[in-house]
């Protein structure tokens, strides 16, 4: 460490004021603070004095993401070797395989995203925004294996430049910028986020005769069978992760990892997770109390799903962990993360069953919610103060 000190430090002076390389100093700055603690505090307002700052709150969300990026490599390559009648691969080709089709797509994200933050941190002469250090692995963590990342490139710039900087940046962002990407990348390559081509890499060999690389709720969205979507992957599958999707949703295993580090770090809300959870099934148990009435066979089957069952499918648990509990895009008062989460998981689920064209509707329920999120606050605020209001003693007039 002693090296690297001298080594910035010998440095510093050629990005200071009156250094060859004056402007290039938010550049700078973002490498001493990310390798060392900052040496200045706020000078104005009440701030806590610690040796945290927003860079180590973004690092250890990578470090819980990390499970969930290990076993997406994993599956990858099992998805792969299964899809070519080759299960009995080695774990360590599945795992090479899987990691040589995502790092790439890790790769494109960060240089692209972070390449977009230098500039304007350059132009506009402001320090590096931290935030894009989750939104950079989160984004290939929501994406399916075989998008192009040409694709993935797109994707991220239309994230940080319209999700993020037209907003003035990292804290200042209406929408989350990882889910923000999916919904670009969503509605602009359709063919390429859904169906059930995209979640399988099948190159390389011969296809086995009826394989599908749909995942459970692409099944569910098209045949409306709940049978039809379970045939294929047990409950230990579902909870393994050892199924199609997205490259980090499918473990829930490796999520409630994640979700433990977060908590005990005290970086994510408890609330907004327990809330989601409460959402998901009471929308649930409503389905599953008019499965029986509804007079379309199918749709029985669809609605019937077991409600906790929608906990272990799909993205709801990975959204809910690291997209749901984002700290600017999400509601910030304690009540308010009450109402938050629990129309998250609620409208994910109503999404998920009600329109076949979104059968991964958690997306979609974040990104409404993080537009209602400020509405949310304000009548939670107002409320406060109405109640503090009825306890206020008139003063009595003098005589």
């Amino acid at each position: 460490m002693k090296a690297a000190r001298s080594f910035f430090d010998s440095v510093r002076p050629h990005f200071e004021k009156g250094g060859k390389w004056e402007k290039f100093y938010p550049a700078y700055d973002a490498f001493e603070t990310f390798a060392f603690v900052p040496g200045h505090t706020a000078h104005s307002g009440a701030h806590v004095r610690d040796a945290i700052d927003l860079k180590r709150t973004m690092v250890t969300v990578i470090f819980a993401m990390i499970p969930c990026l290990l076993f997406g490599m994993y599956n990858v390559g099992l998805q792969h070797f299964r899809a070519l009648g080759q299960p009995d691969a080695a774990f360590l080709d599945m795992f090479l395989f899987g990691a040589l089709k995502v790092m790439p797509m890790v790769v494109v994200s960060y240089a692209v995203g972070l390449g977009i933050e230098f500039a304007f941190a350059i132009v506009k002469k402001h320090s590096i925004n931290e935030g894009y250090l989750v939104s950079g692995m989160l984004i290939p963590l929501i994406m399916p294996v075989d998008i192009p990342l040409w694709m993935v490139a797109v994707s991220t710039v239309f994230a940080v430049v319209i999700g993020k900087e037209v907003f003035g940046g990292t804290g200042m962002n209406i929408l989350n910028p990882a889910l923000t990407a999916r919904a670009f990348a969503f509605f602009a390559y359709p063919s390429w986020m859904s169906g059930d081509k995209v979640w399988v890499n099948t190159s390389g060999g011969t296809v086995v005769d009826g394989y599908s690389g749909s995942t459970i709720l692409g099944n569910l969205a098209v045949t409306g069978k709940a049978g039809v979507g379970y045939a294929d992957w047990s409950m230990a599958e579902m909870v393994i992760g050892t199924i199609p999707g997205s490259i980090g949703e499918t473990s829930k295993i490796a999520v409630a990892i994640g979700a433990f580090i977060l908590l005990w770090t005290g970086i994510a809300s408890w609330r907004i997770m327990l809330m989601s959870a409460l959402g998901a099934l009471s929308m649930g148990l409503i389905f599953n109390a008019f499965s029986g009435i509804v007079p379309s066979p199918e749709m029985q089957g669809y609605l019937g799903i077991p409600f906790w069952q929608h906990l272990i499918i799909g993205s709801w648990a990975f959204a809910t962990v690291f997209m749901a509990t984002d700290p600017v895009s999400g509601a910030q008062t304690n009540t308010g993360k009450l109402w938050y989460g629990f129309l998250i998981g609620f409208f994910g689920i109503m999404i998920r069953v009600f329109n076949p064209a979104y059968p991964e509707g958690m997306m979609l329920a974040i990104l409404l919610m993080n537009v209602f999120a400020p509405l949310i606050d304000h009548y939670v605020i107002e409320a406060n103060v109405r109640k503090r209001l009825k306890r206020v003693q008139p003063v009595p007039a003098k005589a």
